[in-house]
């Protein structure tokens, strides 16, 4: 409890700093300065605002319990359920704006109808020696610091908020049920905030000027012409501070709305800095942003090349086992990048695959030596376990706890050994249910294997290589991507020649 009673404390200071300055402050002023009364009519103004003020503070009393229920719900629970904490989040949100109903309501029903039935009734009796004209002015100017008050008070309050919501949050994490999620509909904008502000700063003081004048002139022969260009005066200032006010609103939304979009396009992996041509303080701000979009451009740089580096080293210690294969990774990913570039496939996804090439047989790792090196034909039994190597290559690769970016390498090391008429292995897949990486990969696989000298044969011509992707086009191998091969390999044999 002892945080919502370290709000409350500072919520009642708030509503004292914001009376005394708007009610007791603004509002006497107004009346005993502007105004000539007698002593007695002193004490019986004193009195009317006395009992008024008091029916406005326990009407706002209540109003304050309805909308502290939530807190004292949560705080008092010892297991509070997340729709609880979640209305207490959106209450404490919405407290500064709260706080203006609560104020504007009870100052109207509490303070001005009853200060002004009884002023009324007061005149009636001839307790007082005023006109009737001056309590419509009276209302009108209690209004006015009504506004006055619950616009310092809304900025006051968001001060309060912002402990109770972190620990509203910390509640929250703690319970389980992770960081509460704020919707659009209890949020107050920028915008609102900046033009009730200036709209309050630039015409109130003006009005206030204009009713004490009112009140000067009540007895004078003058007061009709006097309202028509107070009119004029009024509606012009208006008009302008509701002009500056949307210019400045303009100008503060422009950063910040870059800066949203900058961090949009980091949410979605794209580093982009913002262009800085301001001169406040959104230039310190936007040109920390570019500092931090630059340093992560530079971390992933460098964690780009370590991972390729890794990926090569992998690669490399594989083919090292066998010295006959060396290079064959290095090959594999070669053949199956130019495949993806002839295919017009994004940079992404080919640079996903040539990952995937690198480590396609990283599977053999779990190959005894005597059935990897043998130089002779392969018994069934030695062949069964060659075909081990993919599963066992995603195996390993799983025990990596690989991040999501990366997971799509997975299915060309399993599946690079599938046929397109589902005589391959280990699953037997046909057609397109092999993952487009297993099939670009098989026929770089296919082509390294023909093209490489091994211990009991010699490498056979890259053009017999090709014929015989070419026959199996279709049967073995995609048709397409063995199409965009062969293209791409007898146009590069012939510019050879």
């Amino acid at each position: 409890m002892q945080p919502l009673k370290r709000f409350e404390r500072q919520v009642l200071t708030n509503y004292l700093i914001g009376s005394f300055v708007a009610v007791f402050g603004v509002g006497s002023l107004f009346i005993f300065e502007t105004l000539t009364f007698s002593p007695q009519e002193r004490i019986l103004l004193l009195g009317i605002m006395a009992g008024s003020v008091t029916l406005m503070f326990s009407l706002e009393y209540t109003i304050y319990r309805r909308h502290v229920r939530s807190l004292y719900i949560v705080f008092q629970s010892k297991q509070p359920t997340a729709d609880e904490l979640t209305i207490a989040f959106q209450t404490t949100h919405r407290f500064p704006v709260l706080t203006m109903q609560r104020i504007l309501g009870p100052h109207f029903l509490g303070l001005s109808l009853p200060s002004s039935t009884l002023t009324a009734f007061a005149i009636y009796r001839g307790w007082l020696d005023m006109p009737y004209y001056l309590i419509g002015l009276a209302c009108f100017g209690a209004i006015l610091v009504a506004i006055l008050h619950a616009l310092i008070e809304f900025f006051l309050t968001y001060r309060v908020t912002e402990p109770m919501l972190l620990e509203l949050t910390k509640r929250s994490q703690a319970a389980g049920y992770g960081d509460i999620v704020l919707k659009k509909q209890h949020m107050v904008s920028l915008r609102q905030k900046m033009l009730i502000s200036t709209l309050v700063i630039g015409v109130f003081p003006i009005l206030l000027f204009v009713l004490a004048s009112a009140v000067q002139l009540t007895e004078n022969e003058s007061l009709q012409s006097y309202w028509s260009w107070a009119t004029l005066i009024l509606i012009v200032i208006l008009c302008l501070a509701t002009f500056c006010s949307l210019l400045l609103y303009e100008n503060i939304k422009k950063p910040i709305l870059a800066l949203q979009e900058g961090v949009a396009q980091i949410e979605s992996g794209h580093l982009n800095t913002i262009s800085n041509p301001y001169s406040d303080e959104f230039a310190h701000l936007i040109g920390g942003f570019n500092l931090m979009v630059e340093g992560i451009e530079g971390r992933d740089l460098e964690n780009e090349r370590l991972l390729n580096s890794l990926f090569t080293l992998f690669a490399a210690t594989l083919d090292a086992r066998d010295p006959y294969t060396a290079g064959h990774s290095l090959r594999v990913a070669e053949y199956s990048v130019e495949i993806a570039r002839a295919a017009d496939l994004p940079d992404e996804q080919i640079e996903l695959l040539r990952k995937s090439a690198l480590l396609h047989d990283i599977g053999k790792i779990g190959i005894r030596d005597a059935v990897l090196l043998k130089e002779g034909r392969l018994t069934e039994e030695e062949f069964d376990e060659i075909k081990r190597h993919p599963v066992i290559g995603v195996h390993i690769l799983s025990q990596v706890d690989l991040p999501e970016t990366l997971q799509p390498i997975l299915p060309g090391v399993k599946y690079h050994h599938e046929r397109y008429d589902g005589k391959g292995y280990p699953e037997g897949l046909t057609g397109d249910a092999i993952p487009l990486f297993g099939r670009i990969m098989a026929i770089a696989d296919a082509y390294d294997a023909m093209t490489s000298d091994r211990p009991y044969r010699k490498g056979m011509p890259a053009e017999q290589a090709l014929s015989i992707l070419e026959e199996g086009s279709g049967t073995q191998w995609d048709a397409t991507f063995t199409k965009l091969f062969l293209d791409l390999k007898r146009r590069n044999l012939t510019t050879a020649s």
